[in-house]
């Protein structure tokens, strides 16, 4: 007497979809999450005249915002903190190219006080950015 499976072959084969489903899902999400950390912080930039930008990508940002508030590529820091982050950075890299961005509105002090952290920290590849003057 035979039984039910036996006249049934085991099938032996791996359904991929799922993973491909999984891996499509996954790449959607880091997307949107990797695009919406890109932004970064929303400031109102002056206006300069128009020049050529020479940031490398591995420039380091720091942002400081019409309240004070200070950020160093999209996360916000003390100014202590700052100072440690781009002391690590630049013993990795000594010509450790900085940009700084401010809002139009903030206080020029705020802006003096990381100027002179990066001076302190003899960091001398050093950007303002501004918006492009509209002619």
């Amino acid at each position: 007497m035979t039984g039910p499976s036996d006249d049934h072959e085991d099938i032996v084969e791996i359904n991929v979809v799922p993973l491909l489903d999984l891996a499509w899902n996954l790449l959607v999400v880091f997307m949107i999450v990797v695009t919406a950390s890109v932004q970064g912080i929303s400031v109102n930039l002056p206006k300069a005249s128009s020049t050529a930008s020479k940031i490398k990508p591995s420039t380091r940002a720091i942002t400081v915002t019409a309240d004070g508030t200070i950020f160093l590529d999209s996360f916000p820091v003390s100014l202590t903190e700052l100072e440690s982050k781009l002391r690590s950075y630049k013993a990795g890299d000594p010509n450790l190219p900085v940009v700084v961005r401010g809002d139009e509105k903030v206080t020029y002090k705020n802006i003096i006080e990381v100027l002179d952290l990066l001076q302190k920290l003899e960091i001398t590849q050093l950007g303002l950015v501004t918006q492009k003057l509209v002619k």
